[in-house]
This record gives structure tokens, sequence and C-alpha cells, in this order.
């Protein structure tokens, strides 16, 4: 079976983009199944920037075809922040729960109507010679409530409400977020492609 390595070693993600590319018939794996990955530097200055750094980097090093996203929070009333830092907002090494205060901290005094945000993503495919097959980009619109809510998901899931729903992506859960969030919808662009790459025998 042909392999599909995901370009992250956070668990939860790895389990949310493995159900987003299940319809391929891939067999597919995580960084977290190669000891001798590597920790590639996300120096870009923009989130397509960093995954097609992430996914060409780790290609090469590996030999698999690698598929990398870069995701983050993009809140209109800190001018975009935090942005590609979203993994590190509060510190180098910052934890969700720190990530999430400095956030609420951030916004103390703004009023949820003008707390008005976006998840963003960037997916890029390589191939084993580090080459860029193809890539997507998408993104999902809500906002920063003043508390968290929900214990499912990761990173700002329980602070970032789709107002439709009237709930957050850590009360939604992974089914729903499936549908909606922006990494769904970056990977429901990308599949076909990465089917098309299959069909015609790139996948070697």
């Amino acid at each position: 079976m042909a392999l599909l390595v995901l370009g992250t070693g956070n668990r939860k993600k790895g389990i949310e983009l493995a159900g987003l590319v299940a319809p391929l018939g891939l067999e597919v794996k995580t960084l977290a199944d190669f000891p001798e990955a590597i920790e590639v530097v996300e120096d870009g200055a923009t989130f397509a920037e960093n995954a097609r750094l992430k996914a060409a980097r780790q290609a090469i090093h590996l030999g698999r075809w690698v598929l990398a996203d870069d995701s983050g929070l993009s809140v209109d009333a800190l001018k975009g922040a935090p942005g590609v830092f979203s993994a590190r907002y509060s510190d180098p090494g910052a934890t969700d729960a720190r990530n999430n205060t400095k956030l609420l901290q951030a916004l103390q005094g703004i009023p949820v109507e003008r707390r008005t945000a976006r998840f963003v993503c960037h997916v890029a495919l390589a191939d084993p010679t580090g080459k860029l097959r193809t890539e997507s980009h998408a993104d999902c619109r809500g906002r920063i409530i003043p508390e968290l809510r929900g214990g499912q998901g990761f990173g700002y899931d329980p602070l970032f409400e789709i107002v439709e729903y009237h709930r957050t992506f850590g009360e939604l859960g992974l089914t729903v977020k499936a549908f909606l969030s922006h990494r769904a919808r970056a990977m429901r662009q990308i599949l076909p492609e990465i089917q098309r790459l299959i069909a015609i025998g790139e996948w070697v």
C-alpha cells in the first residue's frame, strides 16, 4: 500500500489529518512513527512558506511523500496576531493553556462582537525528492469568546466560536469540525489532486 507521511508529531492533529485523508485509501503515518524525523525550523513569513518548508525538508530527509500543513489563528482586533506564531504565541515552549491565557489577556476589554477571527490553513504535498507537487489554502471564520468552552479539539479550539452554531470547536467535536474547519476545507481542495497523482502512477 502506498504510504503518506503526515508532517506532524502532534497526536491530536495527526488523528484529525488521518481522518481527513482516509478516503485516499493510503497507508498513513505521522512523524511520531519516524524516530529519525527532523525538526524543521518554521521561519517562513506566511503559513504557505512554512507548510512548504515542512513538507519539502521532511520529504527529502525521509525519502517519502510528505503532506504538511501550517495553520494558525488570525484575530482582527490584534492586527492578525498570533498568525504564524500561533503555536508559540506565549513563549517558545508554549502550551495550549498558556497560549489561550495570553490571547484572552490581549483581548481584555474588547467586546465579543469585535473579536472576529479566522483560522487559516495551508497544506503542501512534497514527493520524496522534496519537490512540491500540490498545495491548497482555506480559512474558517468565527470569533473569540471570553472563556474556554468544550474539552475537545486542541489549540485555540475552546475559544473559537462558530457564530452560526453558537458553539466552539471545543464543543462541536471532530465530526462537525471535519466539515467546517479550515484544515478540513483545505484538505477537501487537495484530495482530488492527490488522487490524480496516484491514478497516473506518480506515487512510487
